[in-house]
């Protein structure tokens, strides 16, 4: 009987000590998770859809090894009627075929060509600083990106209203610097600022002072995994603005399908490049016939293997954006 009680004690002395050495492991564990949660750093994804807003940047780049073909068209007013076809017939004179390629997640190139004052141009973005949280926690994520374009327009073509002086030198050159802050405040939305400089040319516009301060504010608001609504507007500052420009109000609506995205987008905006819709929009919301329907055509492709060794050519743009981090 004694031996029984002793064999008793010895059983549930047993399982006391494992239960108790259980409970210390798990909160061992805890800890530890606890721990390596604070020292990683989780960075923020896809705070907007694609490199681009809606006219102008986004705070997003192309991943390394990424290359996207993208071709602009830009129709004309809305209210010119079914003899137009309510803009469709100027499709033809303004559209802009351009090429981008991320260099590394952090560095990407583009060049361009527009139809619309023939211009080409040029641009790079640096992306400096990731929104994030854990062991780094920033609040916001910050681009630069400068572009250069040339206008190609012969004199003849120049528009007289530039009072452009028979013996005056032509300045072809025209270029930006802009500085894109942003900050994902939820899986939906998305808000960015965008201060902006302008150095314009002395053909494509009449501009009095040729250096112009602006700045942009575009938001982001997610309806689903592929859809997106966007909104853009570009303030230029009081003493900077040309006669007869006004700001330019965008709005659009995105549309993600695997490599390919597809924005229906309305502006009072006919312009391709920063300089040409932040500087150059005559236009102005529901005055008369300069409300514009902007259809964007956007294509991806992919040419290496290097995103989690999967065919990148049938990745979508939001996955690719995600591997920039």
């Amino acid at each position: 009987m004694r031996k029984m009680k002793l064999l008793f004690l010895v059983i549930l002395f047993s399982v006391f000590s494992i239960e108790i050495h259980a409970q210390d492991t798990t909160n061992l564990m805890n800890q530890l998770i606890k721990e390596s949660a604070t020292n990683k750093t989780f960075y923020t994804q896809s705070t907007f859809q694609y490199t681009h807003v809606i006219n102008g940047h986004s705070v997003e780049s192309l991943p390394a090894n990424v290359l996207d073909v993208r071709i602009l068209h830009r129709f004309g007013p809305i209210s010119s009627g079914i003899y137009n076809f309510f803009g469709l017939d100027y499709s033809p004179f303004n559209v802009k075929v351009g090429f981008d390629y991320g260099i590394t997640n952090n560095i990407m190139v583009g060049i361009a060509h527009s139809g619309y004052q023939k211009t080409y141009d040029g641009f790079f973005k640096v992306k400096l600083l990731k929104q994030s949280t854990g062991a780094v926690n920033m609040p916001i994520s910050v681009s630069f990106a400068p572009t250069i374009a040339i206008s190609t327009l012969k004199r003849e073509q120049i528009d007289p209203s530039v009072k452009l002086d028979s013996g005056a030198k032509i300045n072809r050159v025209s270029y930006v610097l802009q500085l894109l802050i942003a900050r994902k405040f939820s899986e939906g939305f998305a808000l960015q600022i965008t201060p902006t400089f302008i150095h314009a040319d002395n053909i494509s516009y009449y501009h009095p002072d040729r250096d112009i301060f602006a700045i942009g504010v575009a938001a982001r608001q997610k309806l689903s995994k592929r859809f997106g609504v966007n909104a853009e507007y570009f303030y230029q500052m009081p003493g900077t603005k040309a006669p007869g420009a006004h700001n330019v109000l965008s709005f659009g609506i995105d549309i993600g399908t695997g490599g390919h995205v597809f924005e229906l987008l309305f502006s009072n905006s006919f312009g391709l490049t920063e300089k040409s819709f932040i500087t150059e929009t005559s236009g102005q919301w529901g005055k008369g016939n300069v409300a514009s329907c902007i259809f964007l055509l956007n294509y991806q492709q992919v040419f290496c293997r290097s995103v989690n060794s999967r065919d990148n050519s049938q990745l979508d743009i939001p996955f690719l954006l995600t591997q920039t981090l």
